[in-house]
C-alpha cells in the first residue's frame, strides 16, 4: 500500500486533506483514483489507512483505521551537524532519517566553506526537511525527525540542552589520547572506551560531527568545556558524509533498535 504523510491538523472529522506536493504524487506521479487506499503517517507516531475521495490539485480521504507504529528507537539521538559543502548535507539528511535520529542541529563552525545569507539557509531548511519527510515515508517511519535552520556552534554549544551522552568527534582525537598530558591539544577517547554499558530508558543522545576540514581546536576545547567527551574513530579519517550516519549505526546497534526483530 502506498505511504504518504501528513501533518496531525490535517485530520478532522474522520477526513483527511492531503498537502499540495503529496496530492501531486499521489494524483500525477502514481495516478490514484477515487477510491483507492493508502497510508497516511502523520509525523507523531500515528499512521491511517485512508479510502481517498478526490484526487487531484487537494487530494482528500476518508479515514477507515488508525495504528500506532512501532518504528521508534528508544534511544533519541540529536545529530548536531557542521554544514558540508554541496548537497553532502542531503545524504546526511536521508541517511540519518533511516537510521531513526531524533532531529538534525545543523551548525555553522569555524571551518564551514558555505556562507549564506539567513533567508538562504532557511531555504536550504526547509529543503532538508523535505528531504526528511521523504526518507521517513520510504523506511517506514512514522516520525519524521525534525531539521533544524543552521546557526553557530557556538550558539547550540551555549544552550547545553540536556543529554545522557555527549560525544563529539574529532580526528585528533586519537593522537590526543596517545600524547597522554601534553596540555596544548584537549584529550581524546576511542569512541568504544567512551560508551557507557548501558543508558536509562529513552536516553538522549548528541553526537557533534564537524565539516570536511575538522573541527577547530577551540571548537573542540569548547564543546569538553561543557561536558561532550572528545572521540576518535579508528586509524582512518571519516568524510563530513559519513561519519555522522556511520556513528548513529553504532549507537543504534549498542543502544537502540538497529538489527531487532526482522
Amino acid at each position: 500500500m502506498r505511504r504518504f504523510t501528513i501533518t496531525p491538523e490535517r485530520i478532522a472529522g474522520g477526513r483527511v486533506v492531503f498537502d499540495r506536493d503529496e496530492s501531486h504524487h499521489l494524483s500525477r506521479v502514481l495516478r490514484l483514483q477515487s477510491g483507492d487506499t493508502v497510508l497516511a503517517a502523520d509525523g507523531t507516531g500515528h499512521e491511517y489507512t485512508v479510502r481517498l475521495e478526490t484526487v487531484g490539485a487537494r487530494a482528500t480521504g476518508t479515514v477507515l483505521g488508525v495504528a500506532t507504529r512501532e518504528t521508534e528507537s528508544p534511544v533519541q539521538i540529536t545529530l548536531v551537524q557542521s554544514v558540508p559543502k554541496g548537497d553532502k548535507m542531503e545524504s546526511i539528511v536521508r541517511a540519518s532519517t533511516e537510521l531513526g535520529v531524533a532531529q538534525v542541529v545543523p551548525v555553522l563552525t569555524a571551518r564551514t566553506v558555505i556562507a549564506l545569507e539567513p533567508g538562504r539557509w532557511r531555504d536550504r531548511a526547509r529543503r532538508w526537511q523535505r528531504v526528511a519527510k521523504e526518507a521517513a515515508k520510504q523506511c517506514g517511519r512514522a516520525v519524521v525527525p525534525t531539521v533544524h535552520a543552521p546557526r553557530p556552534l557556538a550558539d547550540v554549544l551555549a544552550r547545553d540542552e540536556p543529554a545522557d551522552l555527549r560525544l563529539c568527534l574529532w580526528e585528533g582525537a586519537m593522537t590526543a589520547a596517545r600524547q597522554g598530558g601534553e596540555q596544548t591539544r584537549p584529550p581524546g577517547t576511542t569512541l568504544a572506551a567512551s560508551l557507557p554499558h548501558t543508558l536509562p530508558p529513552a536516553a538522549r543522545i548528541h553526537l557533534l560531527v564537524g565539516p570536511e576540514g575538522g573541527l577547530s581546536q577551540g571548537e573542540v576545547e569548547s564543546a569538553q568545556a561543557r561536558g561532550w567527551t572528545i572521540v576518535g574513530v579508528g586509524p582512518r579519517t571519516l568524510r563530513a558524509e559519513t561519519a555522522g550516519p556511520a556513528i548513529i549505526a553504532v549507537l543504534q546497534a549498542r543502544f537502540g533498535d538497529l538489527g531487532v526483530g526482522g
